[in-house]
């Protein structure tokens, strides 16, 4: 008779942005045995530290977390690059007694640690170069009603301005002939661990917005304007690259740019950030066996994630 061999467990604490989520990872690492992994695209770059909201030095040293500060902002990285990091560490703090505990926002790789990886092609510079010449010709709107007519599925959870986002899902029709929604269908191999997931929000959408706000607020007044400046003075960092294309970069590089006024950055910036946040809640209303948890009552939380976790 075969063995069945329990898989460890891990724990996940995902929500949108400025849902306390590193707050409420932080409380549960003094009373858990866990080890946190930043799930998060923006925090894995050096130098910008404000403006991602990136936990304070105090935070990290109360509670290191892994995969922060892993790139300069001139490098790239991918979810695929993503799910090897994970794993390692994963393995690593499974391997020392502990629990790996993840947390962050960065929904695509959630999905791509519990789901594996699709087996999506590789980029096709001709194809990329036609899609940014019919994006200049036409604009991106345009593009994304193709997008609607081709793949509605994708185009439903694709904001017209994410440009990344919307070529890549063009650029994988135009090479395979299937639609992103297809080949996201065909997956990798799944997570080896017992998973407790857990939604961590505000209750309602004016909280949420009016947490945006402070915090966008809080960034500025801390010195976000200055680590701009400092990014924007390189040579090697530009508008294409994922670093600045992030919420709040992006709209301080055409401040700084002289594109548009500083009131209008800040608006843009807080917009944004609101953007961010609606898609991440819709990533997460539509996930599999999530404990939702209200930001605004962190004790409860706090001991919600404490029971299922010790069931």
């Amino acid at each position: 008779m075969t063995k069945i061999i329990p898989r460890p467990p891990a724990i996940f604490i995902m929500g949108p942005t400025a849902s306390s989520k590193t707050k409420l990872a932080i409380a549960l690492r003094q009373r858990l045995p866990v080890e946190l992994i930043s799930v998060d695209s923006a925090l894995i770059y050096r130098g910008m530290d404000i403006g991602t909201a990136k936990p304070s030095t105090g935070e990290l040293v109360q509670a290191p977390h892994r995969l922060i500060d892993i790139r300069d902002p001139a490098q790239t990285y991918s979810a695929a690059d993503f799910r090897s990091d994970a794993l390692k560490e994963m393995a690593d703090i499974t391997s020392a007694g502990r629990i790996p505990m993840l947390v962050g926002g960065t929904m695509l790789y959630y999905k791509a640690l519990l789901s594996g990886l699709s087996p999506l092609p590789l980029a096709d510079p001709s194809v990329r170069k036609r899609i940014e010449q019919q994006a200049v010709e036409q604009g991106w709107k345009a593009l994304h009603r193709q997008l609607q007519e081709i793949d509605p599925v994708s185009a439903l959870k694709i904001h017209p301005n994410d440009q990344q986002r919307l070529s890549r899902a063009l650029e994988v029709f135009f090479i395979s002939g299937k639609t992103l929604t297809e080949m996201i269908k065909i997956s990798g191999k799944s997570l080896p661990y017992h998973v407790h997931q857990f939604a961590i929000a505000p209750s309602s959408r004016a909280l949420i917005h009016k947490r945006i706000e402070l915090r966008y607020q809080q960034m500025l007044a801390a010195g976000f304007e200055a680590e701009a400046r400092a990014l924007f003075a390189r040579d090697d960092l530009h508008t294409d690259l994922p670093s600045i294309r992030s919420v709040g970069y992006r709209q301080m590089w055409s401040y700084l740019s002289g594109d548009m006024s500083y009131d209008e950055m800040v608006y843009r910036g807080i917009c944004a950030t609101r953007q961010l946040a609606k898609r991440q809640i819709t990533w997460l209303r539509g996930w599999n066996s999530v404990h939702w948890l209200d930001s605004e009552k962190l004790g409860e939380a706090f001991q919600a994630v404490i029971q299922v976790v010790s069931a």
